[in-house]
């Protein structure tokens, strides 16, 4: 029987899940979000950090240290044989994710390389960017992408881990304020700063910016990913859950207000006009990131030592998030019977050739971001459905304040996950589909088009037909002993 692996420390654990939240969404993602709508963004993403993502938090982190499961053994146990197809499709819908992801910490991985080189610095980057996707390159920082991170994953909690994250986010965190005082520095940053935090009316009343702001608290701080679950299996007994939810929140979320320090004043002190600034980012997130600043850096003397700092805290913050969605899969067929030396190289060899497709294909790319991106608002929910069907005030009472710690989780917690989270992710799924037949009022029904809402629904079906079909067979794998 392996040893029992536990990190070795409270930080051990925070460290873990702050490199699991913070991610390519803190760098790609939240800027172009918060420059498109200035500060009123901010107030809807700060309220949704408590109505969504610390609640569910809370539930993963008390989950994982009572069942020591996966998801989808935590689902068999909590919920009942009968729903394990649920832990199932939160854990496809991750490693859906975990598939694509490795490629663009490729992407990141490459750009790196390439500045360090000083290349970067004397292409068209429009052009550059279109002959990169399109070539063979992608495969094989795919590749290496996830060679780095099975190798942190075989080496374990304590050795592989721990290990990384104590280097990965550190260094992450420097590379961010590097990245703040030299554009603070910049002519003119001020315009950018007085843009992030200006609150407009016309925005606040926007409604879409309030679902842009749960959708960015939702994906970002990886709530409801079962992520979290899976490293609190190896969290110590007496963990003050609250206070390790409300941490890893903030700690994700002032990642991003860093990442949005640095790249918004550079933006609009180094674009023509204001209008150009915003047209920037409207460019979508690879666009930002692989586009758009690199030729602003192109601006800056020493820009090939910028561009570098850029891009390797962009891989770091992906490998992050990669290792954490690797340690999920392979959890899941650790609890079917295998040891961590026999789980991940299966873990690894899937990712290896489900990853190509979007190595290949940007175009695939785009669908699966786009499908399962989508589909973590599902996987919140099947969270959601599990502790009603436990009972709120049970589940509060005998898995969150079961240790006594600095802060309790109240009958705010019960309100919150009984009849809010519902609200909201039954809103967010509805204007997101919605969003999508406006965008295809042509052919939205159909699932062979990349954003269709009919490739969205076709491919859930899909999966959550199958595993209802193998949830017996999941079953009996799961009571079975260990090979």
């Amino acid at each position: 029987m392996e040893k029992v692996e536990r990190f070795s420390s409270r930080w051990a654990l925070l460290l873990a899940a702050l490199g699991m939240a913070i991610g390519a969404g803190n760098i790609w993602r939240f800027p172009r979000l918060a420059g498109q709508y200035g500060g009123a963004f901010l107030i809807p993403w700060i309220i949704f950090l408590f109505l969504w993502s610390i609640p569910l938090l809370m539930v993963e982190f008390s989950l994982g240290r009572k069942t020591r499961k996966g998801v989808i053994g935590t689902f068999s146990e909590i919920m009942g044989p009968r729903f394990a197809w649920m832990g199932g499709f939160v854990a496809l819908c991750t490693m859906a994710i975990m598939f694509y992801y490795s490629v663009v910490t490729g992407w990141a991985l490459r750009y790196f390389l390439v500045t360090i080189s000083g290349n970067l610095s004397v292409i068209d980057h429009g052009k550059a960017w279109q002959q990169f996707i399109t070539s063979n390159q992608p495969i094989v920082f795919h590749l290496l992408a996830l060679l780095i991170g099975s190798i942190i994953i075989y080496r374990g909690i304590s050795q592989g881990l721990e290990k990384a994250n104590r280097i990965l986010l550190p260094t992450l965190i420097i590379l961010l304020v590097i990245g703040i005082v030299r554009a603070l520095t910049l002519p003119n940053a001020a315009v950018g700063l007085n843009y992030f935090f200006n609150i407009r009316t016309e925005h606040l009343l926007d409604y879409k910016v309030w679902l842009e702001g749960l959708s960015q608290s939702a994906w970002s701080t990886g709530a409801g990913w079962g992520l979290i679950l899976t490293y609190s299996v190896y969290m110590q007994e007496k963990e003050d859950i609250v206070l390790n939810s409300f941490i890893t929140g903030f700690g994700n979320n002032s990642a991003s207000l860093l990442a949005g320090l640095a790249i918004i004043p550079t933006l609009f002190s180094l674009m023509p006009t204001l209008e150009a600034a915003e047209g920037a980012l409207r460019v979508g997130n690879d666009g930002l990131s692989f586009i758009v600043i690199p030729q602003l850096f192109n601006q800056l003397p020493g820009s090939a030592f910028f561009s570098a700092v850029f891009f390797l805290g962009l891989s770091l913050a992906a490998l992050s998030s990669l290792i954490a969605m690797l340690e999920l899969s392979t959890r899941i067929l650790m609890d079917f019977g295998f040891s961590r030396k026999k789980a991940l190289p299966w873990v690894a060899g899937v990712t290896a050739l489900l990853g190509l497709p979007s190595a290949i294909s940007y175009k695939v790319f785009q669908n699966q971001d786009w499908v399962w991106g989508l589909g973590l608002i599902l996987s919140g929910s099947f969270f959601t459905v599990m502790v009603v069907r436990f009972g709120v005030r049970k589940f509060r009472k005998e898995f969150i304040n079961v240790v006594k710690g600095d802060l309790v989780a109240g009958k705010w917690f019960e309100k919150v996950v009984k009849y809010l989270i519902p609200i909201e992710a039954l809103t967010l799924i509805v204007w997101w589909l919605y969003r999508s037949i406006e965008w295809n009022p042509q052919g939205w029904y159909n699932p062979l088009q990349a954003d269709s809402l009919g490739t969205c629904i076709f491919q859930w079906i899909l999966a959550i037909g199958l595993l209802v079909l193998l949830n017996g067979l999941i079953v009996k794998k799961l009571q079975q002993k260990r090979v």
